[in-house]
């Protein structure tokens, strides 16, 4: 790990034209490693062994901001998928999203939008540059994202109502954009949520086509708590199986698909961790008092 700390220092000092040949190379070495790790994981499934407690500890980031890749990938594993395929709402500039490892080291389809339109550009680029993604590059798509118009944007990229792992994490109307998708059915999703907001409050921001985090007074007021968006999942047929380590990017499974690998927690146990305690404890007061909206 400590390697990959340093190789990824001194990239940031090379021309920008020479990073991405130089990513190939990374992604090379993440390759190798991953089956291994695969290849271990469908081991101890076979032998009947749960390797873990909790999904978190199977986490490691080679693309994902924290250790979301891990998690995604051992939860992909479990469900015995390959070559999949992967939608990302907001994935930025591709270099650091969820879609990024599947898509680059497993063979995945990827759909990915963002309402920036440097980020979309960067990230074709991005993509491009890799050789796993000379033959399948993913489908980038800048765009506005709203409850309005997400169902229709789907159908008309082709994107097909299968679809194997889900990332939404647009700051903002992220509830409201869940609830209206009704034109996938994703076996898997993660969602960003706002653990400000104190676990037992199921809350979420008024709804606002327009509405954009970072262009507030306050940015703290964005998103929705989990506990929210535990309910609508339900609603959906989906069960909350886990989180990573800070408690704000969470994992959800479609009913369906739950096993003993993959089971259900609680919002309780997600938040179980120090940086909640300090974002409730600290920056919750901030935004206690704003137009918060209960949904039903």
């Amino acid at each position: 790990m400590r390697f990959k700390r340093l190789f990824k220092q001194l990239l940031s000092y090379l021309p920008l034209q020479w990073r991405f040949p130089c990513a190939s190379i990374i992604a090379s070495y993440y390759q190798q490693q991953q089956r291994s790790i695969v290849d271990q994981w469908k081991t101890w499934k076979c032998m009947g062994l749960i390797p873990y407690a909790s999904i978190q500890e199977a986490g490691f980031r080679c693309y994902s901001q924290f250790e979301e890749d891990g998690i995604i990938l051992y939860i992909m594993t479990i469900l015995g998928i390959r070559n999949g395929t992967v939608v990302e709402m907001c994935c930025g500039p591709g270099y650091e999203c969820m879609a990024a490892n599947l898509i680059i080291n497993h063979g995945f389809k990827g759909y990915l939008f963002d309402g920036d339109r440097l980020n979309a550009e960067r990230a074709s680029s991005f993509f491009s540059a890799h050789k796993d993604c000379l033959l399948y590059v993913p489908e980038i798509y800048s765009q506005w994202i709203t409850a309005e118009n997400i169902d229709s944007l789907l159908q008309q990229i082709g994107c097909p109502q299968e679809v194997d792992f889900f990332s939404l994490d647009i700051d903002g109307n992220d509830y409201w954009i869940w609830n209206a998708i009704e034109w996938i059915k994703p076996k898997v999703c993660c969602f960003e949520t706002h653990n400000v907001i104190p676990t037992d409050m199921s809350l979420t921001i008024p709804y606002d086509p327009s509405f954009s985090a970072w262009q507030n007074s306050q940015p703290e007021f964005r998103s929705v708590s989990l506990l929210a968006m535990v309910k609508l999942c339900e609603r959906k047929g989906y069960t909350l199986i886990g989180g990573h380590r800070h408690g704000f990017n969470v994992f959800f499974l479609r009913n369906d698909l739950l096993c003993e690998y993959l089971t259900a927690v609680t919002p309780e146990d997600v938040h179980s961790n120090y940086w909640t305690r300090y974002s409730q404890s600290m920056r919750w007061p901030l935004v206690q008092n704003y137009p918060w909206e209960k949904p039903c």
